[in-house]
């Protein structure tokens, strides 16, 4: 079955790369990258459609291979599973949730550095295929050690967790990176019946 979210997902993670390399580049960046919210004067200010937009910017070429790298290997399977439409709505509400989460950290600190990629949505995607396939056997890049995919979740929420406590960031957004993850996890329970709130259907897999 062919995966056509996957691969417009990963499209328009490079159309978007390529237009920030041009004339254009600056102003993708101030209208459509995540700042936070309150912003100091003369910085550029949060807009509500930037908590989709930001997920398709990214801050270089390593950074954009490791993102799409992660969305083909994990996400492919995962819209298979579940269907295009699934896919496409799970991945979007996951890169939102962890901007959400991005700005809620920012007004606890005194960051004024806009948030890009789609890394928030790619833990939400290793967070469902490890739910979907908790036994598969999987290879991480790091460590590049075979382990089951539900514990390959594990050791990179317990990672992020780590360094989003301990360390200085880095330019890394790992709380962001969370809240990808902890988001499809809600969205999945939600799909299955099991919050107070219940869907009008149930996901079928």
């Amino acid at each position: 079955m062919n995966t056509p979210v996957t691969y417009a997902l990963l499209a328009t993670c490079v159309v978007g790369f390529f237009l920030q390399q041009g004339a254009a580049g600056e102003a993708l960046l101030i209208n459509f990258a995540l700042w936070p919210v309150g912003a100091t004067p003369g910085m550029p200010a949060f807009q509500p459609w930037q908590l989709l937009t930001y997920g398709f910017l990214h801050g270089g070429t390593a950074h954009l291979v490791f993102n799409c790298l992660a969305l083909w290997m994990f996400g492919s399977d995962l819209e298979r599973f579940w269907r295009s439409q699934a896919f496409l709505l799970f991945v979007l509400v996951c890169i939102v949730g962890a901007g959400l989460t991005q700005l809620v950290v920012g007004m606890l600190g005194d960051d004024p550095r806009p948030t890009i990629g789609i890394s928030g949505g790619v833990y939400g995607v290793l967070l469902g295929f490890g739910m979907m396939f908790p036994n598969r056997i999987i290879m991480p890049l790091f460590p590049p050690i075979p382990m089951k995919a539900k514990y390959a979740v594990m050791l990179f929420a317990g990672i992020e967790i780590f360094l989003g406590v301990f360390s200085s960031g880095g330019g890394v957004a790992h709380f962001a990176h969370l809240g990808g993850l902890a988001t499809g996890f809600v969205l999945i329970q939600y799909w299955r019946g099991r919050l107070p709130i219940k869907p009008k259907r149930l996901l079928r897999y």
